[in-house]
């Protein structure tokens, strides 16, 4: 029987911080196709997409991305600051527009969005550099930030739980293993009592 293998996702709530959770450098030659499949899965690309223009080329620029908007989500949640940081940010935002879209009749007849062009990688880091200046600017989401409670965790999300009471990325996984060691304290200070 062999392995079943699948990528973990977490619902952060924001394009930008679903980059954050990604190590595209620990992907190794896998990289660019998991950097393809979560930039269609995140909707920034529309299904049908040709992703062969993803290259490893594209890995170090989305890692840069990917740690500016870490180094900005944990200072804002940490109350802090970083202008170095926001300037590159800000800078990646700048740099191009976003992919073009058109809208094309689909199999049954109705509307869907197809690509204009091959998706490049400065536009692509554009959009994703956009979501992460909507959220830092915007007060009601910022103030919604919350870092996972679990060990060893340092993914982020914006708590859109009712009450914003959600203690961890994924009650699957993280939530799971708390409740699994809060079970293995009880059950050994009952035993040693």
């Amino acid at each position: 029987m062999g392995i079943v293998s699948y990528e973990w996702r977490f619902d952060s709530g924001r394009v930008c911080l679903d980059l954050v959770a990604m190590d595209l450098a620990a992907a190794g030659p896998d990289g660019p196709e998991r950097l393809a499949r979560r930039l269609l899965t995140d909707g920034l690309l529309p299904p049908g997409t040709p992703l062969e223009a993803v290259t490893a080329h594209w890995i170090p620029p989305f890692t840069e991305l990917r740690d500016c908007v870490a180094r900005l989500v944990h200072a804002q949640i940490d109350g802090g600051s970083d202008d170095e940081t926001l300037a590159r940010l800000n800078a990646f935002a700048a740099d191009a527009a976003p992919p073009a879209l058109r809208a094309v009749r689909g199999d049954d007849g109705a509307l869907v969005r197809a690509p204009l062009a091959r998706p490049e990688c400065a536009a692509l880091l554009a959009a994703v550099a956009r979501d992460a200046l909507e959220l830092l600017t915007d007060p009601v989401a910022r103030a919604r930030l919350r870092r996972c409670e679990g060990d060893n965790c340092r993914r982020v999300y914006v708590d859109t739980s009712r009450g914003g009471r959600r203690r961890w990325c994924s009650s699957e996984v993280c939530g799971n293993r708390e409740r699994v060691a809060r079970h293995r304290r009880r059950t050994t200070s009952v035993a040693g009592a």
